[in-house]
């Protein structure tokens, strides 16, 4: 039998769907209690007229009419309790297929969103989980693929200069052992730069808060660089006699500020400029703010997000990138400055003109 034949039911069909889309998850559950209810009264009484009009049993005694009316209107109740619930689980069916998939690895599955507002608000969370595993899952990937790149280099010159010695090409003297830790060294650096952002990237990364002088931070991480900035005649220039204090960890910090003094070092040229200035900042909330600001290669605009994605080296004209990074230092700095509740910014007016990178750490903790 072909519903299209019958008008009728074509449009009483076409009316329960427009009444269901109004309808809320809970007006459903509600609505279906009282239909399996009014069904059983209905069985219950029609047992009742059955037994003592249709059947002529006026003998029969109330309560006996009663228990049999009861169990006529169970049976009539059970089956039509779970056509119901059938009919209104069908969408959270849906739904739980749905998150099974997600859990065998199947993210690019979306959902049609219902019409029922509860339901769709589910299904359009359910989706939004699905983008961000899928998200999740491509940045691990690749991930791997970059981590593979950046080892590849260093173990196949180890490689190259093992065999070279093996083989008699290379004298294995001081220089040599010298090169070879030099790619240890590298490789081991890398395998700590790694391990911190693998923790960032996991919000596993432990702080260790106490009040700490940022100033004084500052000028001794300036001072364990002196030596490098003297030998490459770059000027560093401290303005951090004022103590500032912030509660923050003070390994962490310092781990940022070497890589925000190392990378101004390495942008300018012999004889540039460095300078390091260490303050407060009242507006719009207490924070320790210090700037870096380099003479130097500067960044072009479009850079200015892209150097704190992790493994990237900008490239400038006649000018190699510098040998020894890892490549996400910026990344972990501005990890570590935003599990503070702070933040790393870089500004700068081109290739050319330098650069300023800001660290802000709010005083108080957060």
């Amino acid at each position: 039998m072909r519903p299209a034949r019958f008008p009728a039911y074509h449009r009483c069909r076409a009316r329960l769907r427009r009444l269901q889309e109004r309808l809320s998850l809970r007006d459903r559950l509600v609505l279906s209690h009282v239909m399996v209810l009014l069904l059983a009264l209905l069985a219950m009484a029609a047992t009742s007229v059955l037994i003592e009009v249709w059947l002529g049993l006026e003998d029969v005694e109330g309560d006996e009419v009663f228990k049999v009316g009861l169990l006529c209107g169970v049976a009539a109740a059970f089956p039509a309790s779970v056509a119901l619930s059938r009919f209104l689980l069908r969408p959270l069916d849906r739904v739980r297929a749905a998150t099974h998939r997600l859990a065998a690895g199947h993210y690019d599955d979306i959902l049609e969103l219902p019409s029922e507002p509860g339901l769709a608000a589910l299904v359009e969370d359910v989706n939004t989980l699905a983008a961000t595993l899928a998200d999740t899952e491509r940045r691990r990937a690749r991930l791997v693929s970059e981590v593979a790149h950046e080892m590849r280099t260093p173990i196949t010159i180890l490689r190259g200069q093992i065999e070279g010695m093996a083989d008699g090409i290379f004298v294995p003297d001081d220089a040599m052992f010298a090169s070879l830790a030099d790619d240890l060294d590298r490789l081991q650096r890398l395998a700590g730069d790694l391990s911190s952002l693998s923790r960032l990237e996991e919000g596993a990364f432990a702080l260790h808060r106490k009040a700490t002088d940022v100033a004084a931070l500052a000028r001794s991480t300036a001072e364990q660089l002196r030596s490098q900035y003297d030998d490459q005649m770059v000027t560093l220039i401290m303005d951090a006699a004022t103590p500032t204090v912030a509660f923050c960890d003070a390994d962490r910090i310092t781990q940022v500020l070497v890589n925000l003094l190392g990378n101004a070092l390495t942008a300018c040229g012999r004889h540039g400029r460095v300078a390091v200035s260490v303050h407060r900042d009242p507006h719009p909330a207490h924070h320790v703010v210090v700037r870096v600001v380099d003479d130097g290669i500067g960044v072009a605009e479009h850079d200015l997000k892209r150097i704190f994605h992790r493994f990237e080296r900008l490239e400038h004209p006649g000018r190699p990138a510098a040998a020894g990074g890892s490549g996400i230092g910026l990344t972990i700095a501005r990890g570590i400055a935003r599990a503070h509740g702070g933040d790393i910014a870089a500004d700068s007016a081109g290739p050319g003109k330098g650069a300023t990178f800001t660290l802000r750490i709010p005083q108080e903790p957060t």
